[in-house]
Formats: C-alpha cells, sequence, structure tokens
C-alpha cells in the first residue's frame, strides 16, 4: 500500500551571535530545526513526510493548485504568512505571483487537507509577526486568530485535558494523561469546529486540539509545538507522542 503524501513547510531558522572577548569578537551563525523528533516518529508510518524548512518555503512552496493536489495534506508549522506571500519573483523583482494563501483555501475546499502546529510563527505569532489574522488560510482553520501576540508561556507547565470522546480517531487509546507541555498559542474555536483537547482550567481551559471541515476537505489545528520549547522531552518521550501526531495525519486525510 503506498504512503500519503504530506508537506510539512516551517520548522526552521537560523540563529547570529557575536562572540565578545575583551578586545576581541567574532560572529558564528548556527542552522536549526524543529521537527525533527517528528519526522523521526513519522519515518514508519503511512505517511511519506516532506520537509520543506522555512527559508526554502519562500521559494519552493507549491505555486499552482496542481501542485498542491500532489499531497493529501500539508502541514504548517511555525512559519508565518509572509513567507508564503513573498515569493522572491514578488520581494526581489515586483513580479506578480499567486497567491499561495489563496491556493490554500481552495485546495482545502477542493478536498484536501490543512494542519497547522503552534509556535513562534505560528496562527498569530510573537508581535503578531505570524500574520494569519483575516487572511484566506484563517477561513478555513477550525479556529480564529487573536488580532495580537497571541503565545501563552506557561514555564511552569500545564497538563493537558482531553474533552473529545475517548472513541474519536485522534484520540482512540491515548488515555487522558498526557505529559504537560509549556506554552500555546491563544486562538477562539469557531462554530461548529470539534475541540478534542485544551489546556489546563487555570489558562482558561483554551484549546489545544481542533479538528473542523471547509468545503471538502478537512483541517486541524494543536496549538502547542511540535518539539522545544513548548514541547519538552518527556512528551516526545511519551508513547503517545507518534500515536498522537500520525491519528492527526491519518484523520485529516481520511475521506468521511
Amino acid at each position: 500500500m503506498s504512503k500519503k503524501k504530506v508537506l510539512l513547510a516551517g520548522e526552521s531558522w537560523v540563529s547570529t551571535a557575536t562572540h565578545i572577548k575583551g578586545f576581541d569578537q567574532f560572529p558564528t551563525v548556527t542552522y536549526h530545526t524543529g521537527a525533527d523528533e517528528l519526522l523521526k516518529a513519522l519515518k514508519d508510518s503511512a505517511f511519506d513526510v516532506a520537509f520543506m524548512p522555512a527559508h526554502e518555503a519562500q521559494r519552493d512552496f507549491p505555486l499552482t493548485a496542481e501542485a498542491l493536489a500532489e499531497y493529501s495534506a500539508i502541514v504548517l508549522s511555525d512559519i508565518g504568512a509572509n513567507t508564503l506571500l513573498l515569493h522572491p519573483d514578488t520581494w526581489i523583482h515586483s513580479r506578480r505571483t499567486p497567491n499561495r494563501l489563496k491556493l490554500l483555501r481552495d485546495y482545502v475546499a477542493n478536498g484536501g487537507a490543512l494542519l497547522m502546529f503552534g509556535g513562534y510563527y505560528s496562527f498569530q505569532g510573537i508581535n503578531g509577526g505570524a500574520r494569519y489574522h483575516k487572511t484566506p488560510v484563517e477561513e478555513i482553520l477550525p479556529v480564529t486568530c487573536l488580532a495580537i501576540d497571541d503565545r501563552v508561556e506557561v514555564p511552569e507547565g500545564f497538563s493537558p485535558v482531553v474533552t473529545g470522546s475517548a472513541d474519536h480517531p485522534v484520540l482512540k487509546g491515548l488515555g487522558s494523561d498526557w505529559p504537560y507541555l509549556l506554552g500555546f498559542n491563544e486562538v477562539a474555536v469557531k462554530q461548529g469546529a470539534q475541540v478534542l483537547a485544551t489546556v489546563s482550567g487555570e489558562y482558561g481551559s483554551q484549546p489545544l486540539l481542533v479538528t473542523g471541515t471547509y468545503g471538502a476537505g478537512k483541517t486541524l489545528v494543536w496549538t502547542s509545538d511540535v518539539g522545544p520549547h513548548w514541547l519538552p522531552p518527556e512528551f516526545i518521550a511519551w508513547s503517545g507522542y507518534k500515536t498522537l501526531f500520525e491519528r492527526m495525519l491519518a484523520w485529516a486525510t481520511t475521506k468521511d
């Protein structure tokens, strides 16, 4: 049986640092990826996950409906709207290019699946910089984005609260005792969406895992991260880590 093709875009960044040693100094540059553990967990799954780092997505993220249709699901994780809006041909050469946020909306309407995972450049993001509020992507998500910085840092940790049915395809067999998380993006649930898990009551029982539909397609959001820092090593070591994210993809790509 062939695997379902999934495109995971985002989860990469470059850090610069200046090292000062008395009179002398020198700069360094470090490249990071945040999806390593998730990709490792899904390696032997029913999904063929193509990872497109954020700096590649600006140019290489699909520019046509036909190219998007090659995938059973698209995952946006820690990648801001500007990366998809500002193809180098537009940003550098002032040429017109397709609006890839509109393409994603149409892709889902025609039966595709879109998942968004949380992070500093997901939903509205740090300082509001992810900028998905009032975009075609927000239109199809099962949640709405805040108009401001939506990050909620929880350094003491919170325990997720499972609110969906234990028989739901995403939740079946995972139980209710999930490892702690260290933060999330605050969003608002749309009418008709299904909340499968929330953050703790101390933080307002905000949505953590939400599913929805748009047109002929499905959408799902996980408002925390897929790896550090919001998702700590204890969550990655949990036996349900692989199952949870695999089940998210399975639900989103299954035709009802």
